[in-house]
């Protein structure tokens, strides 16, 4: 099938990561308030990217000694009394254990120092500064404020946007880990904000219903190569048009569709979101096929020449599933 595939929606299907965030809350937002906390929106982003990706991260949080344990408690606590979000806090710990590991360290590379290795001679503080951790934390969170969007990055992202790495992607590798510490030791409900792994199904809101009423209508009309209706279809070409049904515009192609609504974990995916197949998962650019989750573990896709628009089972334990699904119109 992965041939046929490939063959019928590679062309429309060329994949650049982006991270686009939603603005459906869906954890407890009451008693985030109720704590000073600013309520999360969902987010796939906010923890790890690969599905089973927390397996880990309780024993690596277990593993840190006091000092460590003692900075996260830090970060949080600056984090809250400034009135930032958990994101906010994630990214800190992320960037945190990256540098020094989670370590008040007094040495480093050229002139870099303490928790997050801030240089004098940048313009950081002096080496009394950024050897204070209350400062060093709080210098952070003033740089990763004035990064513009920082809300609406990956967390690693934008610690890198802070510290200006040679080495960009190692913040990510944390994800998992400070997501636990998050939830855990701030006493947060869910990091991701995209409620629980309970697997129960809600019900689409109105757009996605009407997106999913459209994609079920043409169940049955032939497969076609850059077809965008009305009587054949590709895979995108099948997700704009259902989109465009209930009053949102997609970009045409899977590699915009991915990055044109909220991000979420694949396996906490709802009714009209959008689920992504690739050859090779640590390579997005290898994307190769779209369709749109019905809840229940069932979806409906144009999938590829000589097989009509249908309905069939999700592969959850398909290697080629993308571990992240996409919210449109949010």
């Amino acid at each position: 099938m992965r041939g046929g595939l490939l063959a019928g929606c590679f062309g429309a299907a060329v994949m650049t990561v982006l991270l686009a965030i939603g603005l459906v809350t869906v954890i407890d937002g009451q008693r985030q308030q109720a704590q000073g906390v600013t309520p999360l929106s969902c987010d796939a982003a906010i923890g790890p990217t690969r599905p089973g990706g927390m397996d880990g991260a309780a024993g690596q949080a277990a593993d840190l000694d006091e000092e460590q344990r003692a900075i996260v408690a830090l970060i949080i606590s600056i984090g809250k009394e400034r009135e930032l979000s958990p994101r906010a806090w994630q990214i800190a710990i992320q960037a945190g254990m990256t540098e020094s590991g989670l370590r008040n360290l007094n040495y480093g590379d050229r002139d870099s120092l303490g928790i997050f290795q801030m240089r004098p001679s940048m313009g950081w503080g002096t080496v009394a500064q950024v050897t204070n951790p209350p400062y060093q934390v709080n210098k952070f969170y003033d740089v990763m404020e004035a990064v513009p969007g920082w809300q609406t990055m990956r967390p690693g992202d934008v610690a890198q946007a802070v510290e200006r790495s040679a080495f960009p992607d190692r913040y990510h590798n944390w994800e998992p880990m400070a997501v636990h510490l998050v939830e855990n030791l701030g006493d947060v409900e869910d990091a991701s904000g995209c409620g629980s792994s309970s697997g129960a199904v809600l019900a689409p809101n109105k757009v996605a219903g009407s997106a999913i009423e459209f994609a079920l209508s043409k169940q049955g009309l032939p497969y076609q190569w850059g077809g965008t209706g009305p009587n054949s279809y590709d895979c995108s070409g099948l997700m704009l048009r259902a989109y465009e049904s209930a009053g949102v515009t997609l970009p045409r192609v899977a590699a915009d569709q991915y990055h044109a609504g909220a991000m979420l974990p694949a396996e906490k995916a709802q009714p009209g979101d959008l689920l992504f197949w690739a050859e090779d998962l640590s390579n997005p650019t290898t994307i190769y096929h779209v369709a749109m989750y019905l809840g229940d573990g069932e979806m409906v896709e144009a999938q590829q020449p000589g097989v009509d628009i249908l309905t069939r089972a999700v592969e959850w334990d398909d290697p080629d599933l993308v571990p992240q699904a996409v919210r449109p119109g949010v």
